[in-house]
């Protein structure tokens, strides 16, 4: 009984540690830099260099009610260390950040950047921020961003 016990045990054990989940890290999710992409007709953006493709179309009307002329709109997309992606394009007032899933991207934070709408955006890598930069007001300082907003310290 007691080596039946034993060679339970045994196999219990070996058991738990076939079932650990096997984790890398770090990882760093970053692009070095933004891309800027314009939709097709349909609101399909595909950027070829990192494999990512989604529509743009719902997106288009919760910044600007209208999803007709995304094909007129160049989107600047960065991700960042986490995997986090952040959305925006000329006109938009806000920075959307959206996180990968199972087939999706879900909105994780709209951060609010301008009462008038974004100039000439660009998105760079300030690890750990992505820094907004509203190229045709150059004399703002950059607004610093996080998946959680505007970064303690950064421009409001």
């Amino acid at each position: 009984m007691k080596t039946t016990l034993n060679i339970f045990a045994w196999f219990l054990a070996v058991q738990i540690m076939g079932c650990s989940t096997l984790v890398l890290k770090p990882v760093d999710f970053s692009w070095p830099i933004e891309v800027a992409l314009q939709p097709d007709g349909k609101g399909n953006l595909r950027e070829a260099r990192y494999q990512l493709s989604f529509n743009v179309k719902a997106l288009f009307f919760a910044e600007l009610q209208d999803s007709a002329s995304v094909s007129k709109h160049t989107l600047h997309v960065l991700r960042d260390q986490a995997g986090y992606f952040f959305i925006t394009a000329k006109g938009f007032k806000n920075v959307y950040v959206f996180r990968h899933g199972d087939g999706t991207l879900s909105l994780q934070k709209k951060i609010f950047v301008s009462e008038k709408g974004l100039d000439a955006p660009a998105l760079n890598q300030r690890a750990p921020y992505i820094s907004l930069i509203n190229e045709k007001r150059g004399n703002e300082a950059p607004i610093l961003l996080t998946k959680d907003g505007i970064a303690e310290g950064g421009k409001k």
